[in-house]
């Protein structure tokens, strides 16, 4: 009763420790193509497009209202970051420009010139992927200062450029009752729950992403979940094979009949252990990396059998199994890990 249970708990331990190791290349897969696309970054500035200077008429919304928009859009055909500027902001805020429309952003324009301090260069634009609420309200006090009735005027200017933060300024206004420092909490508190919606939509299509990749990463190394679980028990019954070889002669008969005939079976033993299932898994990807026992690694191409096992339909339940594994993430994989092997973390 005992081994059976270590025999599933082994297991268990395998797959989790495969899922595991599967979603953080799918995590980085995504994290490595956001930072290199600056996609957060284009987010919050597409956010702030959209309600600082409003979209023109007819003209669509900076913020991706579709997938396909998260895929191509967003980070490759619409670029909605200022321009990087390296220079601190001037020490009093500019008057908006008469005369100026949506298609201008000009309050983009002026609320960047604002906290541009906290930017740093990056293929000309800005990098800006993040702005505390507190500079928030700071930079719209400072550009509130710079018109000749205050909050009052620059209320007025958005109105005119029919900017949706009108709305919202309009109403913190009122309900500050033309307090300042009442005012100025209300802005922060307003933009701290826009990033809170903000963050939200931009994890709704994360999701998205991460299931392309997830099925995508399934796919290029053919992970059956469910041959893994085959492999992991054929390992388990082979290391009991091999405890046998000690005990009695029958233990070598019966692993000489498991090996390639005439091979050592003390060499079948040392070469079989050292490739266990998670080893062996990732033999059947489309490139493979082979380490030999002697002379180096080397990496090849692996197209044929991989194409043979993706149009198998046998294997795709265990393809299946294992895309849905990978949609739960690597946060529940490892907590799933230390619960089974009862690893603490920091108190």
């Amino acid at each position: 009763m005992i081994a059976l249970l270590s025999l599933y708990v082994d297991m268990a331990i395998g797959l989790v420790m495969l899922f595991l190791l599967l979603s953080l290349l799918v995590s980085g897969v995504n994290e490595a193509a956001v930072r290199l696309l600056s996609v957060r970054s284009k987010f919050l500035w597409a956010y702030l497009r959209d309600t600082m200077d409003g979209a023109q008429e007819g003209a669509r919304s900076w913020l991706p209202a579709t997938v396909r928009g998260v895929f191509t859009v967003l980070p490759f055909l619409r670029d909605p970051r200022p321009k990087f500027d390296e220079r601190p902001s001037p020490a009093e805020a500019k008057p908006m420009p008469a005369g100026t429309t949506a298609a201008d952003d000009a309050m983009t324009k002026l609320f960047y010139e604002r906290v541009r301090e906290i930017d740093h260069g990056k293929t000309g634009k800005t990098s800006i992927s993040n702005i505390p609420p507190g500079r928030f309200a700071g930079a719209l006090m400072e550009m509130a200062a710079g018109e000749k009735d205050g909050v009052e005027g620059l209320l007025v200017k958005l109105k005119d450029l029919n900017s949706p933060l009108y709305g919202h300024l309009k109403g913190v206004w009122e309900s500050a009752q033309r307090d300042m420092e009442r005012f100025r909490q209300g802005v922060e508190s307003w933009f701290d729950t826009e990033m809170q919606r903000l963050s939200m939509l931009y994890k709704r299509y994360v999701k998205w992403v991460v299931a392309v990749l997830g099925l995508v990463i399934t796919l290029l190394f053919s992970m059956d979940g469910i041959e893994f679980t085959k492999t992991l028990l054929r390992d388990n019954a082979y290391r009991a094979a091999v405890s046998a070889i000690a005990g009695s002669a029958e233990g070598t008969e019966s692993l000489k009949e498991t090996c390639t005939p005439g091979v050592d079976p003390y060499k079948c033993v040392t070469d079989t252990l050292s490739s266990p299932a998670m080893v062996k898994v990732f033999d059947h990807a489309i490139i493979s990396l082979r380490i030999p026992e002697d002379g180096d690694p080397s990496v090849s191409w692996n197209g044929g059998m991989w194409w043979q096992r993706v149009t198998t339909l046998s294997h795709w339940p265990g393809y299946l199994l294992t895309f849905v594994a990978l949609l739960f993430g690597a946060p529940f994989w490892w907590d799933l890990f230390r619960r089974i092997t009862g690893i603490r973390g920091r108190q």
